[in-house]
């Protein structure tokens, strides 16, 4: 990529893909509080995803914004996360916060394995 490509604006789908990292790093935040109140070894275990998936989020949101030649990866790997948080979450169906989670972690995970697939 050459220097002045890498000021070119951001595509649609890059910020709506940034949009969906950080809205789900903030929802595994709020979830990460509700999951420490409630306590206990399953929560344990959700805690590992979600601190995953929050840092994983706001890392590739930070590397797509900056136009990093790693983004591609970052994305796959996001995505990875990001299904793996959704999936932790649904272990609790009948809690409205996680089911917010999953739902968040499942928009992230796709747009994040588009951009996997993008050209940057």
């Amino acid at each position: 990529m050459t220097q002045a490509g890498s000021m070119t604006a951001m595509s649609k789908e890059m910020q709506d893909c940034v949009a969906a990292c950080m809205s789900c790093h903030n929802v595994c935040e709020e979830t990460m509080s509700s999951c420490m109140q409630m306590g206990g070894q399953p929560q344990m275990q959700i805690m590992r995803a979600l601190i995953d998936c929050s840092e994983m989020t706001r890392m590739c949101a930070d590397m797509m914004m900056r136009r990093s030649p790693m983004s591609p990866e970052m994305c796959a790997m996001c995505a990875k996360a990001c299904d793996m948080c959704a999936e932790a979450c649904m272990s609790m169906p009948d809690d409205q916060q996680m089911m917010r989670c999953a739902e968040a972690c499942r928009r992230s995970a796709e747009m994040c394995r588009a951009m996997a697939g993008a050209t940057m």
